[in-house]
């Protein structure tokens, strides 16, 4: 026990304590000795830096290692990108290209459209110059569509109505559709919530062109066909008249005829009906030349007849004798009128005529004038409807102021009233 107490005793003694003390290393070299005394911070610092070289060193070497992996993701990746750029730049230049080629399309449909209206423009134009004269012939031939008067047209300073003839109607504005301003509608514009494109609205300007075209074709045939039969009409209308006279039109007769066979599908719409329309007008005009030229009017209008036609009462002996004409009576110095067209076979002094005018009319046809106190004719003179050809007197076999007319065929008298109903029954037609 004692040893064991001494030996403890002995450890916890001074000398031996328990003391932290500073490491010391010792160089011994030969004679010489050195030492080192190391703190605790220089051990700590030493360590640190130890371990940062070899971190550094560790990382040198990894990335010397793994370099090259590094470089070719870096190059994938840029590759990459490049890639993704140049698609979406071609991409870019595709949808470029299809809108200008789409662009191009729309224009070129744009320009054939307003090609294509142009030409009918001008087609109308020439249209018009053809139909211009039949218009012209159409008003001289008096088959001219009379003016119309619309519902709650118009009034001028006058107070008049004012009329628009539907020829105004049909060829307004063949010109001025293309190049000149458009007629301005009163009627508000339909309100549209989206914005109307220019695309839309060059359609929308064509398609009303286009309407305004269309319509003035269909009013020009619409027009010529109206003509044709306001021809046909009032040449019927003449021609049955005028069949009482027993005269026969020479474009009623057979003649020899041909010319190339062109099926009637192949002809245009407007030429067809042009064509009928100039066959209408020369029908119509044919029928009025014929009319003319037989004696259907009144040598003195508005004259009442004093004797008539046939076997009478002679005015001067008294007993039954048979009166070749009609009287007509009337003031002295009246004018007399030609009732027929025709060339003067006659003028003078005729016996019981008195003062006598004969005018030869052709188709066996002639008139006698007499009486007369004047005679204003003479003999080959061309005369037409309507011309004076003396004054009411009452020279020769007469008892007072008259006209004495006569119709003849190849020289027999006929009477003359047959002729002057037929001349009242077409006087509208001519």
């Amino acid at each position: 026990m004692t040893s064991k107490a001494a030996m403890k005793k002995a450890k916890h003694s001074p000398i031996f304590s328990n003391q932290k003390e500073p490491h010391t290393v010792i160089i011994a070299r030969g004679e010489t000795i050195r030492h080192f005394t190391l703190r605790p911070w220089a051990a700590i610092l030493g360590g640190t830096l130890a371990f940062a070289l070899a971190g550094t060193y560790l990382i040198a070497t990894s990335y010397l290692v793994f370099r090259d992996d590094l470089i070719n993701g870096s190059v994938a990746r840029q590759a990459r990108l490049q890639q993704a750029y140049e698609d979406r730049i071609a991409n870019l230049r595709t949808q470029l290209d299809q809108v200008t080629s789409r662009q191009m399309l729309d224009q070129q449909l744009m320009e054939t459209k307003v090609s294509e209206l142009i030409r009918r423009q001008k087609s109308l134009a020439e249209r018009h110059d053809k139909l211009a004269p039949m218009l012209e012939r159409a008003e001289h031939a008096g088959a001219a569509i009379p003016p119309v008067v619309e519902d709650n047209a118009p009034m001028d300073s006058n107070g008049q109505d004012v009329v628009k003839s539907q020829d105004d109607e049909a060829f307004y504005g063949i010109d001025p559709i293309i190049t000149g301003p458009t007629p301005v509608s009163h009627k508000p514009a339909p309100r549209s919530e989206k914005p109307v494109k220019s695309v839309d609205k060059a359609e929308l300007l064509l398609k009303s062109v286009n309407t305004s075209l269309t319509d003035i074709e269909a009013k020009q045939i619409a027009q010529m066909q109206t003509l044709s039969n306001t021809a046909y009409e009032n040449a019927d209308k003449i021609m049955e008249a005028l069949a009482a006279t027993g005269v026969k039109p020479v474009f009623d007769e057979k003649s020899d005829v041909g010319g190339p066979f062109i099926p009637a599908g192949s002809v245009a719409p407007f030429d067809a009906k042009l064509n009928d329309l100039d066959q209408a007008l020369e029908r119509l005009e044919s029928a009025k030349s014929l009319a003319k030229t037989i004696p259907i009017s009144n040598p003195v209008p508005g004259m009442p007849v004093s004797s008539t036609f046939g076997v009478r009462k002679d005015p001067i002996i008294g007993s039954m004798a048979f009166h070749s004409g009609m009287d007509f009576r009337a003031i002295s110095g009246s004018s007399v009128h030609a009732t027929a067209n025709g060339t003067v076979t006659e003028a003078g002094y005729n016996g019981g005529y008195g003062n006598m005018v004969e005018i030869d009319h052709g188709n066996g046809l002639s008139t006698r004038y007499g009486h007369m106190s004047q005679i204003l004719v003479s003999v080959g003179q061309k005369i037409s409807i309507g011309d004076i050809v003396g004054k009411v007197g009452s020279t020769g076999r007469s008892t007072g102021p008259h006209l004495h007319y006569e119709v003849r065929r190849n020289g027999s008298a006929i009477n003359p009233a047959g002729f002057l109903t037929i001349g009242r029954e077409v006087a509208t037609a001519l």
